[in-house]
């Protein structure tokens, strides 16, 4: 008996002792891979080719002196943001915001090129927290225990929990990386989370971005890992304003006139070796598509520019059309809830054209495009609506800076605003419209009595009264007597 109880002692001490030596070392390897994954190299700078990162014309490569990837446009605020991703600047987080195309994620992977990855992981956000969950993991180098084997030793593991639970464990991993990180090098790590508008403005959604956030503060306060979030759309501002201290906006507009057109000289002439066009060419670029740099990177790419400008335009208004055109007093009544969404962006974009016609200057030599805007709240107003001016921010037709100001989205949807509104019968036809939706509300908030069985000799007093139930009077009617139906009728 002795040596049958000797014999078990020593199995179970020595599965236990297996058991909690693989549980140790499954937890050093964690952090140990969490800490890889913040070394030099990055697979987002491997995905962007950032070694071997050729023109946009298929000629020499866009790198400096030192080897570093070189934008076509250099941005005043790339200074800003490399001082931040070296972790230089330390003590906050940040939020940029901009319109989609203006340069804001090419100068983040920029800056990380610079620093070669170091100190860095980034991730592009997703709507469903369970594929933010596994981007997340796969920046991090972070497997969420999935692949523990501890149940071959009998230990339980940890359980299955929603993506939520899993991202706040992966960020207690990631602050003991970020704590030694801070007592060794005294930098802090950079977290960036691109896309952010994208997740959904749901209870999840904003579960998700309220633990972002909580974290975000946490570390900013401690010197430990600067997170920046990148949006296009307003209500992640709106929605991380509630709770910022120590958040630092960073608003990422459209280049300049000057910028923008030296820009276009400087790409034609160093990469598509040509001569460079002449000033009045390159100034017409720019009063069709702006300063906005996704559409200068295509203008300059293009063999006619000006070409490229005008097929810019008529997408931009196109897109427009084919979201919010109104469809006139014809129109059925199943389409009741699109047109009212339709039949507000043309009333704001009506308003923003008529407010231009007001404005004291359009243009600027210096800044460019002055486009009309007025304040989120008297948008609203123009609208009648509060809940659509977000879905137009995400659609691209409007748009909503981090002053809580309205206007177009570019330059090129302005200009489709205008040909719109100065079309021929369009004032009319969005009155047209208006009534209509007006008068499909008035008949769903109509409602008939139908009386029965009353005698058609005498009179009969219907008596009115309020909402209180207080008499505003009556109504006298008499019931006239059906005409006898005719023999021909009586015969069919």
């Amino acid at each position: 008996m002795f040596e049958a109880a000797l014999t078990t002692f020593a199995s179970v001490g020595i599965l236990g002792a297996v058991g909690y030596g693989y549980t140790v070392y499954y937890k050093r390897m964690v952090l140990k891979k969490m800490e890889h994954a913040f070394e030099p190299g990055d697979p987002v700078l491997d995905l962007a080719a950032v070694a071997k990162q050729s023109s946009p014309s298929g000629g020499e490569e866009l790198v400096d002196d030192d080897g570093h990837r070189q934008h076509w446009v250099l941005r005043e605020e790339q200074a800003t943001i490399d001082a931040i991703v070296s972790g230089t600047l330390k003590g906050q987080y940040y939020l940029l915001v901009g319109e989609k195309g203006t340069g804001k994620s090419s100068m983040l992977i920029d800056a990380m090129a610079k620093v070669d990855g170091e100190g860095c992981a980034m991730l592009e956000a997703h709507a469903d927290p369970e594929i933010f969950r596994i981007r997340l993991g796969k920046a991090l180098d972070f497997e969420f225990h999935e692949d523990n084997i501890g149940s071959l030793f009998s230990i339980r593991g940890p359980r299955d929990a929603s993506a939520l639970l899993d991202v706040e464990r992966a960020f207690n991993k990631l602050e003991k990386v970020a704590l030694k990180r801070r007592d060794k090098v005294g930098r802090p790590l950079i977290l960036i989370i691109n896309s952010t508008h994208l997740l959904r403005d749901d209870a999840p959604g904003r579960d998700l971005l309220e633990l972002l956030q909580q974290r975000a503060e946490a570390w900013a306060a401690g010197n430990l890992m600067t997170v920046i979030f990148n949006s296009d759309d307003y209500w992640v501002y709106e929605r991380l304003k509630q709770y910022a201290t120590r958040m630092n906006i960073m608003p990422i507009l459209d280049l300049s006139k000057p910028r923008a057109i030296e820009a276009l000289r400087n790409y034609r002439s160093k990469y598509k070796r040509e001569v460079p066009p002449d000033q009045p060419i390159l100034e017409q670029v720019y009063d069709m598509v702006g300063g906005r740099l996704s559409f200068l990177a295509r203008v300059a790419k293009s063999p006619d520019m000006l070409k490229t400008c005008h097929e810019i335009c008529r997408m931009e208004k196109t897109w427009f059309l084919n979201k919010c055109w109104i469809l006139g007093s014809e129109m059925d009544d199943d389409v009741m809830d699109q047109q009212k969404y339709a039949a507000a962006a043309m009333v704001l974009a009506k308003a923003l054209v008529e407010r231009e016609k007001a404005m004291a200057s359009v243009y600027d030599p210096v800044k460019g495009h002055i486009l009309p805007q007025m304040p989120l709240h008297e948008a609203r107003q123009v609208m009648t609506r509060a809940d659509f001016i977000q879905d137009y921010d995400s659609i691209n037709v409007f748009t909503i800076d981090s002053s809580a100001m309205v206007r177009a989205d570019s330059v090129p949807m302005m200009n489709a605003f205008r040909q719109i509104c100065s079309e021929p019968g369009f004032d009319d036809f969005l009155e047209a419209t208006l009534n209509r939706i007006s008068d499909i509300e008035s008949l769903g908030r109509t409602r008939e009595l139908t009386i029965k069985d009353l005698w058609h000799k005498g009179q009969y007093r219907v008596q009115m009264a309020n909402a209180k139930g207080v008499a505003s009077g009556s109504l006298v009617f008499d019931v006239v007597p059906r005409e006898e139906e005719s023999e021909d009728e009586k015969g069919e």
